[in-house]
C-alpha cells in the first residue's frame, strides 16, 4: 500500500503507483467475476480496460475507457448492447472504488 497518497505522483502513476493499481484493479475484478458471467467479466477485462486509463482530477478518481469500448468486444463474447453497457459502467464504478480505498481517499459525495 502507499505510504500517503500524493495527486501531484499521480501524474507519473506506473512509475509511483503500479502496484496500488494493480491491486485496486484486480480486486474490482474479483468481485466483478464472482457477480456476473465470467466470460463477460473476462473479455471486458482483456478487451476494453486493457486500455483503460486512470485519472485523479478534483478530489476524486476516475477511469477513461478507450474508444468505442462495445465495438472491441462485439464478436468476441455474445451479449447485449444493454448488459454490456451495464456491466461496463458497474465495473469502472467498482474500479474507481477500489482506487479510492486502495490509496485510502475518501469519494466525495
Amino acid at each position: 500500500m502507499a505510504d500517503e497518497f500524493d495527486p501531484e505522483k499521480f501524474e507519473d502513476k506506473y512509475v509511483h503507483y503500479f502496484n496500488e493499481l494493480q491491486r485496486a484493479y484486480k480486486n474490482a475484478f474479483n468481485h466483478m467475476k464472482d457477480r456476473h458471467d465470467s466470460e463477460l467479466i473476462h473479455g471486458i477485462d482483456q478487451a476494453v480496460l486493457n486500455e483503460s486509463e486512470p485519472f485523479y482530477e478534483d478530489g476524486e478518481f476516475r477511469v477513461e475507457l478507450p474508444e468505442d469500448p462495445r465495438e472491441r468486444i462485439r464478436g468476441v463474447v455474445p451479449v447485449d448492447d444493454e448488459t454490456f453497457e451495464e456491466t461496463v459502467a458497474e465495473y469502472v464504478d467498482r474500479i474507481e472504488a477500489e482506487l479510492h480505498r486502495t490509496f485510502q481517499v475518501d469519494r466525495p459525495e
